[in-house]
């Protein structure tokens, strides 16, 4: 399968807070896009996470549409981009660099996005249990540049 990205989110607010029983809030609206603009060091502009000192190290995350169920997307993981056709989850301390025609965006992979027990209430129950080894990838943008949907070229060093 040719590697893609299938989805992007960035999203201004946190929706999972308090406890998973209590259920995610709302979603904002315009919070899956079809291009994300990343700054080396920061984030993605406009994401919950940009420019925040504690999220600095993990602030752009990465999970593989074939980790998940059929129907499950960026909504229900809180993860940035959904790739297809590339496996990222061993990609820990490899750099990860991702071309939608704009020219690379060069992601430093740092660690694991561990799954956590709101897996089981935004997918299914169980569900936090099933992505284990499998929640994508939290990683360091080097560069800035603009990633959208569709196609992508894919280096990994």
């Amino acid at each position: 399968m040719t590697p893609q990205i299938v989805q992007l989110l960035a999203s201004p607010v946190s929706r999972f807070v308090g406890r998973p029983i209590d259920g995610p809030a709302p979603a904002p609206p315009g919070e899956l896009v079809s291009e994300i603009h990343i700054r080396a060091g920061l984030g993605i502009v406009g994401d919950r996470y940009f420019n925040k000192p504690a999220h600095r190290d993990a602030s752009v995350t990465v999970i593989a549409q074939e980790s998940l169920p059929p129907g499950i997307d960026l909504t229900h993981v809180r993860r940035n981009i959904l790739t297809a056709g590339l496996d990222v989850d061993d990609l820990v301390g490899r750099t990860l660099c991702l071309d939608s025609g704009q020219g690379p965006v060069i992601l430093e992979v740092r660690r694991r996005a561990n799954p956590c027990a709101w897996m089981d209430v935004t997918i299914a129950p169980g569900a936090w249990r099933k992505l284990r080894g499998r929640g994508g990838i939290r990683c360091v943008p080097a560069n800035d540049g603009v990633l959208r949907t569709g196609v992508v070229s894919v280096e990994i060093r």
